[in-house]
């Protein structure tokens, strides 16, 4: 793993509706900046991203971002130019995708220096990395971290993938419908508690403090007793939007009523994650658990991972990104971009997929 000692990588990420920049520093994986322009509020009344208005606020926002990263970056550390680019390809929204991708050939075209495709997902995962230092992340690769079975759970993934190396991955499980942080966002409306819904669940769950506490509902865990490790969380949320409608008005729109059923919607989703992601990694023999992705930021099933894991008959290393590199970010690409340097290259040859697989 050599590397110039002033290298200096810009990373570029507008997957989806958060304009992302940031600078990394090889020498000791120091992130200069990492600068993030969210889109919620603009979001917020829709209940969801629309990709080409998602796509109007990138393009104003890439060139003020990009000031404020080199301007926070050059504070600490004094270079003319990033000696590298690395931008997320895909997957994501294509609209949205193509102007961080234009943005990035520009740059690179006025600069003359080479681009990096990134992969988002495996982006999420190299979060993990972020933030460490050189010689950590040589002692980790080199010792016994893989193979690794990564769980990546977003808003529009929810995947297993086992991971024999940096490089090298095979998905052996993902959603056959709603992925986990899309099923959170439709409760949440039904629940009338906001966007985006993954933190709306969250809080309202948190609300709920008593042990041993008898719901007045139930939900399905869906495909958790299923030998494969697919999921599915569509049923899920038609569970809850049957209760919504069966209960009287006055009992759904009560606080006690939401509370109880963001704790049940939360747990649901936390059991069928943690169930299946220690089964995969039990049947494939590996050695750490690593967790991307924004709803990998809930705490309550970061802790419960951590409890379980205390709990099997079975030791496995647990990974998990800093909360404010589960969602999505530019430290993750340029870490990314590292790894995949060897893959650098004009911009001519630089495209969107936003179906990409890992």
């Amino acid at each position: 793993m050599e590397q110039k000692k002033s290298l200096i990588i810009l990373g570029i990420d507008t997957s989806c509706d958060d304009t992302c920049i940031a600078i990394l520093k090889v020498k000791n994986f120091d992130i200069l900046s990492n600068i993030v322009s969210s889109q919620v509020k603009l979001h917020k009344k829709y209940g969801g991203v629309w990709p080409y208005l998602a796509k109007r606020e990138h393009q104003k926002n890439l060139p003020i971002v990009f000031k404020e990263a080199l301007r926070q970056a050059q504070g600490k550390q004094k270079f003319e130019k990033p000696n590298l680019i690395a931008v997320t390809v895909g997957p994501g929204l294509e609209p949205c995708l193509w102007t961080g991708v234009n943005f990035a050939k520009e740059l690179a075209q006025k600069l003359n220096l080479p681009i990096i495709p990134v992969n988002h997902i495996e982006a999420h995962i190299l979060s993990n990395f972020v933030n460490k230092k050189l010689q950590t992340i040589n002692y980790k690769i080199k010792t016994n971290l893989f193979p690794a079975l990564c769980l990546v759970v977003s808003g529009g993934h929810t995947q297993l993938i086992l991971m024999k190396k940096v490089g090298k991955y095979k998905i052996i499980g993902e959603t056959r419908d709603d992925a986990a942080g899309e099923c959170f966002d439709k409760t949440a409306r039904i629940l009338g508690l906001g966007y985006p819904g993954g933190p709306a669940i969250e809080a309202e769950a948190a609300k709920l403090k008593t042990k041993n506490y008898q719901l007045i509902t139930n939900l399905p865990r869906p495909m958790i007793r299923q030998k494969n490790y697919d999921f599915s969380f569509s049923g899920l949320k038609t569970a809850v939007l049957y209760d919504f409608k069966n209960k009287p008005r006055n009992v759904r729109t009560s606080k006690k009523y939401k509370i109880e059923m963001a704790k049940e919607i939360q747990q649901a989703v936390i059991d069928v994650l943690i169930k299946k992601t220690i089964k995969a990694a039990k049947d494939f023999n590996a050695r750490s658990i690593i967790l991307g992705g924004g709803v990998t930021a809930n705490q309550e099933l970061r802790k419960q991972f951590n409890y379980k894991l205390k709990t099997i008959n079975y030791k496995l290393n647990l990974l998990v990104p800093s909360k404010n590199l589960c969602t999505d970010n530019a430290s993750m690409v340029t870490m990314s971009g590292y790894f995949n340097r060897k893959k650098a290259t004009t911009f001519e040859n630089i495209s969107v997929n936003a179906n990409l697989k890992i």
